[in-house]
């Protein structure tokens, strides 16, 4: 078997073809299981852990990646990674979005197939877990997670047990499809906006579960990165997490009672509503304005713009 080296790629191991033989079978991609995490900055992290763990309910365990990072963990598998503000960060609060997988090598291999720049080799978490990072076309760091042999166990935090989906702020959707769709096979789900004409939020169910990533359409496809013009308060908002509840009533109930809600950039007490994608949603703020958003599994009737083209999550 021989080494081939391609620019910008490294050493590529048994490369698809062999002089005066048959092109040898492309590798085939790995399952993309669920969402993983999703990697925020935080100013002062000691102010935003009533909110994960008060709040949200989630349970707060070391970074196995990142010693400087915790983790706010939702399911054994499933967590918000809080990292500390870099020096000079500016209003970005989105370190990186990442997703699970049966294989973290063969997914760097069939991404090398691919044409995609990666690491030379996956890195390894202190709890057994094997992970790499790659950029989406708009420049989005993506991670892709083995989870650990082991998982820790994680008690029921009496919210959610599920990160249902994240979201991020991208400008061409064309371009992005091409990555997402083409190359790692996400699936359509839902897509609607503001207004029935206008597409603004656009949902890709992982290719092997219900989860689901949501670009959050700005600017126009021309154009890359944070608008000059926007607010970190509106960037907390596209970029985000959603946890699932099977039951918005039962949900919000439990967390007026328990005294859960804090308040909004207002002073105002957050209440649940119904989306554009008829599901019953609660928007949470932590303190860096990065959006928590609870969100009903299932709508309660007809989605604006377009309908659900796959199936929702089950829990």
């Amino acid at each position: 078997m021989r080494a081939v080296v391609i620019a910008g790629l490294g050493v590529i191991v048994g490369a698809g073809f062999a002089p005066g033989g048959p092109a040898l079978a492309q590798p085939r991609r790995p399952s993309i299981t669920s969402v993983s995490h999703l990697a925020v900055y935080a100013a002062d992290p000691a102010k935003s852990e009533p909110f994960y763990v008060r709040e949200l309910g989630a349970v707060k365990l070391p970074d196995p990646e990142n010693p400087a990072g915790v983790r706010y963990y939702f399911a054994p598998v499933q967590f918000v990674e809080l990292l500390p503000l870099p020096a000079g960060g500016g209003i970005n609060r989105l370190d990186h979005a990442a997703f699970n997988v049966s294989d973290a090598e063969g997914m760097r291999r069939y991404l090398i197939s691919k044409g995609i720049s990666t690491p030379r080799k996956v890195s390894e978490g202190s709890d057994g877990s094997r992970w790499f990072q790659v950029k989406d076309p708009e420049g989005t760091t993506i991670e892709f997670v083995q989870p650990p042999a082991a998982s820790p166990k994680i008690a029921d935090g009496g919210l959610s047990i599920h990160i249902i989906h994240v979201g991020f702020i991208v400008h061409d959707r064309k371009l992005e499809d091409g990555f997402y769709r083409d190359v790692l096979g996400f699936r359509p789900y839902w897509a609607g906006g503001m207004k029935d004409d206008v597409t603004n939020w656009v949902s890709q169910q992982v290719p092997d579960g219900p989860d689901w990533l949501e670009y959050m359409i700005v600017g126009t496809p021309d154009t890359r990165g944070i608008p000059a013009n926007m607010s970190q308060a509106n960037l907390g908002v596209l970029d985000h997490f959603a946890l699932g509840v099977p039951n918005m009533e039962a949900a919000y109930t439990r967390l007026w009672n328990e005294d859960r809600l804090g308040v909004d950039a207002r002073g105002q007490q957050p209440a649940p509503k119904i989306g554009r994608d008829a599901k019953w949603q609660l928007n949470l703020i932590d303190p860096d304005g990065t959006r928590a958003e609870v969100m009903e599994l299932h709508a309660i009737g007809k989605p604006c713009c377009s309908p659900f083209t796959a199936s929702d999550p089950e829990k």
